[in-house]
């Protein structure tokens, strides 16, 4: 059995996994208006944490993230030579360095925390996170390590922001994921940790309980999701059955969600053939925009508060169906029913993931 727990996010609107639910609760965005910040000096709407420094951003967030993940399990776990620390990121730290955006980073993290083994990258456009979290307990259950500490983080950087306006994906307003009046992604920053372990007793708040992952590529396009939902089917299917369970019995789906007509039509379609349509969903990418390689992470852990509290948050920015498939998208702040919930995740080059987390 694997377990799952110690969750924590920092993003623009807070340093703590309290912090979050309590704004995504009170649907408080970390979303603002960011002038001049793109593409010849346009006007964008970006999720940018301030208080962060100048440099060494990245950084910064890996570290709070550990220190508060440190606080969440028994202190001897992080220097464990059983413990093993599974990082996500699309791009790393690329302000700090262009080529080798990942190197002098992990180097801080293990003589700063005493690692035992060198962080294992993941990077994997959007998907990174969710790979990251299936991939620890891949190890876990190998029986090659008894712990995982993973971790999800992302800061804006000009070239992934102009990379995105050069694909016409950033909208000229927030994000509204699933929304008829939709227009584009808006980029954001922030980090995220979870700590998976084969023992419940190293977590000092009860443990969920990670049930199975899974990931596809449809290999679409370069940019483009899959028409029919193809690669993101088989990745949930896949995910069903490692996990035994059966589509009914998902209560919750946190979806990739980005905004765009293309994801949220593809996502649409895909859980619609997986019978999942009557399933309550949402993005969370309206309240902190859409963070990459960390989307996963901080998604799954946003997700473990609202099994934890029984409580799921509405998706922001969504009003009107905007898919030809129909969604049960959450409008308000419901009572979460079933103690399981889907994550998914989708990114470029037909890339998909999703797991399935219980709580016990």
């Amino acid at each position: 059995m694997v377990y799952i727990g110690a969750e924590t996010i920092q993003s623009p609107l807070g340093w703590t996994i309290t912090d979050h639910f309590e704004k995504l609760q009170s649907g408080i965005s970390g979303i603002t208006f960011a002038e001049r910040e793109g593409w010849n000096q346009s006007d964008v709407y970006l999720s940018k944490i301030t208080a962060l420094p100048g440099t060494g951003k990245l950084n910064t967030l890996f570290r709070t993230a550990i220190d508060q993940l440190a606080a969440g399990i028994d202190p001897g776990l992080l220097h464990s030579d059983q413990t093993i620390c599974v990082i996500s990121s699309a791009k790393g730290d690329l302000d700090a360095d262009l080529n080798h955006p990942f190197q002098a980073l992990l180097k801080e993290l293990v003589t700063a925390y005493q690692l035992k083994h060198a962080p294992v990258v993941i990077s994997n456009a959007c998907v990174s996170g969710v790979m990251a979290i299936n991939y620890a307990a891949a190890l876990l259950a190998s029986g090659k390590y008894a712990h995982a500490i993973v971790l999800g983080g992302e800061v804006i950087s000009q070239f992934v922001l102009y990379g995105f306006q050069a694909l016409f994906a950033v909208g000229d307003r927030p994000c509204r994921p699933f929304d008829r009046s939709r227009n584009g992604v808006t980029l954001g920053e922030g980090s995220a940790g979870v700590v998976l372990s084969r023992e419940a007793s190293v977590f000092k708040e009860k443990p969920l309980q990670y049930l199975g992952g899974a990931s596809s590529n449809d290999a679409n396009h370069i940019s483009g999701p899959s028409r029919t939902g193809e690669g993101l089917y088989r990745s949930v299917s896949k995910t069903l059955q490692r996990a035994n369970v059966k589509p009914e019995a998902i209560g919750y789906i946190s979806a990739h969600g980005t905004g765009t007509v293309f994801n949220d039509e593809m996502e649409a379609i895909a859980f619609n053939r997986l019978g999942l349509e009557g399933t309550p969903v949402n993005s969370l990418k309206g309240y902190w925009g859409h963070t990459l390689g960390a989307a996963g992470v901080m998604e799954v852990a946003l997700a473990m508060q609202s099994l934890r509290k029984e409580l799921l948050v509405a998706s922001m920015g969504y009003s009107e169906p905007g898919t030809t498939q129909s969604l049960t998208v959450l409008t308000s702040n419901q009572p979460l029913t079933s103690p399981l919930f889907l994550k998914t995740a989708s990114g470029f080059g037909g890339c998909n993931a999703s797991l399935i987390i219980r709580k016990i």
